[in-house]
């Protein structure tokens, strides 16, 4: 799911793994770094406190029995200064206490880094005791041991007041774990690169059956329902694949039924209207000579002769709606332009059915709107739309005729037909334009195929216009199509749009 806000170069698969793998790679190279930085700075550490209390421990013992006991502040000061030229790198600096006096190895020696609870631990503990302090940025090893005595008559080991105080400048040690931070430094940016260099050929790996399963997908929504993907592997994208080509090949399957049964259902339609022409004309012959006789006739005859004549004039009606339907299915509608005037055009097909006197008609100046469209077709639209109004509508029955430019388009012929009824119910206004519906509630007169507005929204997008019904504020319905005018001569054709499109 896209996140809103964030442009799509920054929420792609692509990147979202990129940045997985590289905060992997970053918690993975800190963790790494700070646990071998911990046990490498122990490591350092423990080695050269080992080592110094051990050589501080062994000083003491040799050095002690050649002083008395218990000693004076000239001895502490020997006692020190000899201890202090055991260290190996000659930076021992040593405070030794007895009781109430100390004297240190050095003149000056402040000994700021041993703490009053370290001294208090010695002097209540018989062990050596150590801490790591710093000062001034100076790191520094403090230990501190009591020297005891064996008993006359025990192998306990008492106190015999004496504490002996060591301070180690661990500059040498810091050096090595500065050094070791800056090798773990050195070392996190080529795991960072090598992370993401991994991640980029894992999006690389992951997104390229990704991408071909989208344009499979586009492939298949654009008509072509033979597209498969190439399975490879046996992961779940290669199960993905597989699945997909599955289902691509069980929607070939159905589409292609579907088709056959539709391009069959189209032939059985054209075929029983192909076969009922002829007999229909035969039928109206005969009706037509019942009708001049009927005067003639008795009322009930003459009424019988009235309703075949009609009956027998709708199904010939259907009949040839039925025939148009099916040339406009099988893509065999064709547009036979022709420069015209657009209002004569109008004004012939009301005259030829006799709507002069029933249709209110607002048409511009002879010659003010020309075009190349098809007459036949033009007159079909017109004809139905006005035919719809006076059967389910009512008066009056207002038809605009007028030009209009879009900046898109060019010219365009714009024909607006309206009536007084009470309208389109909402329900049924997405349905007006479907075949054979009609809406019994909202038209309580539903003579008629149910075709008309069908075959006029075919011809409509056949010559590349549009149709679209709607209600008036005022009341009424109103239906308005708008046609593209082409000045230019244009070759005869189908529009593409008119063989994908169907209402």
């Amino acid at each position: 799911m896209r996140v809103p806000g964030v442009p799509r170069a920054l929420s792609g698969l692509r990147v979202r793994l990129v940045v997985a793998f590289t905060l992997v790679a970053v918690v993975a190279t800190v963790t790494t770094g700070a646990l071998t930085f911990r046990e490498a700075r122990t490591g350092v550490l423990q080695q050269s406190q080992d080592t110094v209390i051990e050589d501080f421990r062994h000083r003491v013992n040799t050095l002690v029995p050649n002083y008395r006991f218990p000693p004076d502040e000239s001895d502490l000061r020997s006692f020190a200064v000899d201890v202090s030229r055991g260290g190996r790198s000659q930076n021992w600096r040593v405070l030794v206490a007895y009781r109430d006096a100390s004297a240190t190895s050095g003149p000056g020696d402040s000994f700021r880094e041993l703490s009053p609870a370290m001294r208090e631990s010695v002097r209540t503990r018989r062990a050596t005791v150590f801490q790591r302090v710093t000062r001034d940025g100076h790191p520094s090893l403090v230990v501190g041991m009591p020297v005891t005595f064996a008993g006359e008559y025990t192998t306990e080991r008492r106190a015999s007041g004496l504490e002996v105080y060591l301070t180690v400048p661990q500059r040498e040690e810091q050096g090595y774990v500065d050094a070791l931070v800056t090798a773990i430094e050195r070392a996190t940016v080529p795991a960072l690169a090598l992370a993401v260099l991994i991640a980029l050929l894992a999006a690389r790996g992951v997104l390229r059956p990704v991408r071909a399963l989208r344009r499979a997908t586009r492939s298949i929504a654009e008509g072509r329902l033979d597209t498969r993907l190439a399975v490879q592997g046996s992961d779940e994208l290669a199960d993905l694949s597989r699945t997909f080509n599955e289902t691509a090949a069980a929607l070939e399957g159905s589409v292609a039924e579907l088709r056959r049964m539709e391009a069959g259902a189209r032939r059985f339609a054209a075929d029983v209207s192909h076969e009922l022409r002829t007999p229909l004309a035969a039928m109206s012959a005969v009706t037509d000579v019942l009708d001049e006789d009927a005067a003639g006739l008795d009322d009930d005859t003459a009424m019988a002769v009235r309703l075949i004549s009609e009956e027998t004039t709708k199904l010939a009606g259907l009949v040839d709606d039925l025939m148009e339907i099916s040339r406009f299915d099988a893509g065999a509608a064709a547009l036979h332009l022709d420069e015209i005037d657009l209002a004569e055009s109008v004004r012939r097909t009301l005259a030829s059915r006799g709507w002069l006197d029933t249709v209110e008609a607002c048409l511009p100046e002879p010659g003010a709107l020309r075009g190349r469209v098809d007459p036949r077709r033009v007159d079909v639209v017109v004809a139905n739309l006005v035919a719809n109004a006076l059967r389910h509508g009512a008066p009056p029955v207002r038809l605009h005729l007028y030009g209009e430019d879009d900046p898109h388009a060019g010219r365009q012929a714009v024909v607006v037909v309206g009536d007084g009824g009470g309208g389109i119910p909402e329900s049924v206004l997405p349905h007006v334009f479907d075949r054979f519906y009609k809406s019994d509630s909202a038209r309580t007169r539903s003579e008629g195929s149910g075709l008309g507005l069908a075959i006029t929204a075919e011809n409509v997008r056949l010559h590349g216009g549009t149709v679209r019904a709607a209600n008036h504020p005022d009341g009424g319905a109103v239906f308005t199509v708008v046609l593209p005018l082409r000045p230019d001569a244009t070759e005869d054709r189908v529009p593409h749009a008119a063989k994908e499109e169907r209402p």
